[in-house]
């Protein structure tokens, strides 16, 4: 059931992507595919950040109801959940952002990994979806998709992964004046792993990994910083 509700559909869309782009290109295909999947969850996305929003700028209120019903766990989480639906605010949209870009993740292993392109599983393909005519596993001609330890491309990964970071906590640092001095260190040192520490994690993985892992890492975060601006900008029109 996993593989014919899941695994199949993403194969035959990445395998029919591959046939359309210039001289089968697979590094085209994954950033297509990216863009696809995220043009389809952008809602997910835009609540996450939202949520996000949501979150710091209540953060002060949370604060005072943990303080004040430290001991009572049932009535904390009531005016918890009080609090969300007065605000708005959906504690699972971030999860949900994040459990939609899972399946590009199975697609790409799937293609890459278990059915070993330039291979297509013919077998798993639908009537209407034809093999490719050419299969390209150097993106633009320059980059192995297959080889790992690509210096170039995992410092433009993790440089797109700290513009992430910042556009981020730029959005909800304002926000920070509302919390406890206490509050404001632990946020900082947070915001400070984001800006640094993870974006060299990203880009120490998409090192170590095959370009392809790096490719799509790449794709998802210029597409991040784009919809980061447009949803800023639709925020900043809403008096």
């Amino acid at each position: 059931m996993f593989e014919t509700f899941l695994i199949k559909p993403l194969y035959n869309v990445f395998v029919y992507l591959i046939g359309v782009m210039p001289g089968g290109d697979v590094g085209l295909a994954i950033i297509a595919m990216t863009l696809i999947i995220r043009v389809l969850f952008y809602p997910a996305f835009a609540a996450s950040i939202r949520t996000q929003m949501g979150m710091q700028a209540a953060q002060g209120e949370l604060d005072e109801i943990n303080k004040k019903y430290k001991d009572n766990a049932e009535e904390r989480a009531r005016k918890t959940f009080e609090l969300y639906k007065t605000k708005k605010i959906r504690p699972f949209a971030g999860f949900i952002a994040l459990l939609v870009q899972l399946p590009i993740f199975i697609a790409l292993y799937f293609a890459l990994f278990r059915e070993a392109l330039p291979h297509i599983a013919e077998e798993l393909l639908y009537s209407f979806v034809q093999v490719p005519e050419q299969i390209n596993l150097n993106f633009l001609l320059v980059v192995n998709l297959t080889a790992s330890h690509n210096i170039l491309l995992s410092l433009l990964v993790g440089i797109l992964q700290f513009l992430v970071a910042y556009l981020s906590m730029a959005r909800i640092k304002p926000s920070l004046g509302s919390l406890s001095p206490e509050r404001q260190t632990a946020q900082k040192m947070q915001h400070n792993m984001m800006l640094y520490m993870f974006p060299a994690l990203i880009a120490f993985i998409a090192y170590t990994l095959p370009a392809a892992v790096g490719i799509y890492f790449m794709a998802t975060n210029l597409i991040s910083i784009g919809q980061e601006l447009l949803i800023s900008r639709e925020l900043k029109k809403k008096p």
